[in-house]
């Protein structure tokens, strides 16, 4: 164990700087210039579809044509007529609008991140997405819940954008502020063509899915979607048949992501009371020991019992994912640890305080895979990347950390370890106790996942991404949550788990 505190004092020499800085979850940003276009972008790999030409769109009229000149004039029209709140979303939806897209993911997550409180008789009754309006309201946003969510976002927009550039680059019309010199348009000339409207992609697809993740919001997000398709219209990057056919496209793919996600075990993660009895008998059975609720009135069921056996996207069995059996009860590894966080627990600072707080994301909050996800928002911005590398980049990180944090279910449950506040007497943690099994931790396994692709998408950045996951990791050990080995061994099993997604993206095509 000496390890872990030899890893503690460098994380607070090197990192302490991190928990003080802001992680917005709106970045002020305009157009840029991309960092690259890449038109060979439609030969990529997707995931859900087979090609970036296996979705068909119309043949666009000629830019001679009388029906796209009339669309010029129509788009003219539109610009001057445009209104201050107008002007103003031009600027906010950007050239590139899956960082606010996803913004808003996260907005959708925070707020329905709040675990459902027990009724007057001191039962519980589980939001359910046949009523969504409850109470309780659905979904309960947890953090297996809001990576999957992220995960279909992120993966449709992407699979969308390699269609869109198929086709962009197959029709090649350019766009309509290169026709006309009297339209001004509202971001730098990247010249990528306008035909299909990635934008249009990007917003349809993005209300279907997130319509279907969050139903209580439909009316909100409908909202953003008609401001969205209104501003590529008004920035001078579309005339209305782009739009459409990018719409087309984001029909499509949608209809795709959201056939996988009805059939990939999630709406049976929460399982009965019994189901749930007989796992942790099993585990009881295979260790001699088993976790249980600590809370007031006590909650019948652990937390998605059965999220473990959902459907992956980069690895076949989760079995070959599963770590280590966490060290016996009593056992000196075990008596070891129990000495390391009562010694936390004795002397905690105001470092150790702060870091634990500030890798928390709790309850209210866009939880672990969130905040990775916010973290990333910050670099696409800062390397300029296009649309499709935007996609590219949160397909394969939400990708990676869905399939992590299937990993760590299936091991919290498999071994179904007990956290330190059930067996250390007296033990008190400083950030509450969640309501699953301790090994192995969640934050830890998130978090390496999403370090490893972040490292591998701006390998010059791979050194900070790896000192936060494991930042990450220590927190929960500070806050006297974990065990230090729920940590080590989670943050070793994310950077197993990533590598299937990043052997992935290796072999995509757009390296």
């Amino acid at each position: 164990m000496k390890n872990i505190l030899l890893l503690s004092a460098v994380l607070l020499a090197l990192m302490l700087f991190s928990c003080e800085k802001d992680l917005p979850t709106y970045y002020e940003f305009q157009g840029y210039e991309f960092a690259s276009t890449d038109p060979n972008g439609g030969d990529w790999t997707p995931i859900l579809i087979n090609s970036g030409d296996e979705i068909s769109i119309p043949t666009p009229t000629s830019i001679t044509s009388s029906e796209y000149q009339q669309e010029l004039e129509d788009l003219k029209l539109a610009i001057r007529q445009m209104t201050t709140e107008e002007e103003e979303a031009v600027t906010y939806w950007t050239q590139n609008p899956i960082v606010r897209w996803n913004e808003i993911a996260l907005e959708l997550i925070a707020k329905y991140n709040l675990i459902p409180g027990p009724n007057s008789d001191g039962t519980y009754t589980l939001p359910n997405p046949t009523n969504p309006s409850g109470p309780p309201a659905f979904p309960f946003a947890h953090p297996p819940y809001a990576i999957r969510a992220l995960a279909y976002l992120s993966v449709a927009q992407f699979d969308g954008l390699i269609s869109a550039w198929h086709h962009k680059y197959t029709f090649n019309r350019s766009a309509p502020f290169t026709q006309d010199e009297t339209i001004v348009a509202a971001y730098l000339d990247n010249i990528i063509p306008s035909y299909p409207s990635d934008g249009a992609v990007i917003a349809r697809t993005s209300r279907e899915i997130l319509t279907a993740m969050f139903p209580m919001e439909a009316e909100y997000i409908a909202e953003k979607e008609a401001e969205h398709l209104r501003c590529l219209l008004l920035s001078g990057a579309n005339v209305q048949s782009d739009i459409d056919a990018g719409v087309i496209i984001g029909d499509a793919i949608s209809i795709s992501a959201l056939e996988r996600a009805a059939s990939d075990g999630m709406k049976n993660a929460q399982a009965p009371k019994a189901v749930s009895d007989s796992i942790a008998a099993s585990a009881l059975d295979r260790y001699g020991w088993v976790w249980i609720n600590q809370e007031l009135p006590q909650r019948p069921v652990g937390l998605t019992p059965l999220y473990g056996k959902v459907k992956m996207w980069n690895v076949e069995n989760v079995e070959d994912t599963r770590p280590i059996p966490p060290p016996a009860i009593g056992s000196p590894e075990y008596n070891e640890d129990v000495r390391i966080l009562k010694d936390y627990a004795d002397n905690v600072t105001e470092e150790t305080r702060s870091i634990a707080n500030f890798w928390q994301d709790g309850l209210g909050t866009y939880t672990p895979p969130g905040h990775w996800n916010d973290i990333a928002n910050k670099y696409i911005v800062q390397y300029k990347m296009n649309p499709l590398r935007t996609a590219r980049t949160y397909a394969y990180l939400n990708m990676a950390m869905m399939d992590a944090g299937i990993s760590c279910w299936d091991a919290k449950y498999y071994y179904h370890y007990p956290r330190p506040i059930q067996t250390i007497e007296g033990f008190k943690t400083i950030a509450g106790t969640p309501n699953f099994p301790s090994y192995t931790s969640g934050h830890s396994v998130f978090s390496a996942a999403g370090a490893e692709v972040l490292a591998y998408i701006f390998p010059d950045e791979a050194a900070t991404f790896r000192v936060w996951a494991k930042e990450a990791a220590i927190s929960r050990v500070y806050g006297g949550i974990h065990w230090s080995f729920d940590a080590t061994v989670g943050t070793q099993q994310g950077i197993d788990v990533a590598n299937y997604t990043i052997n992935a993206a290796q072999n995509d095509g757009a390296n």
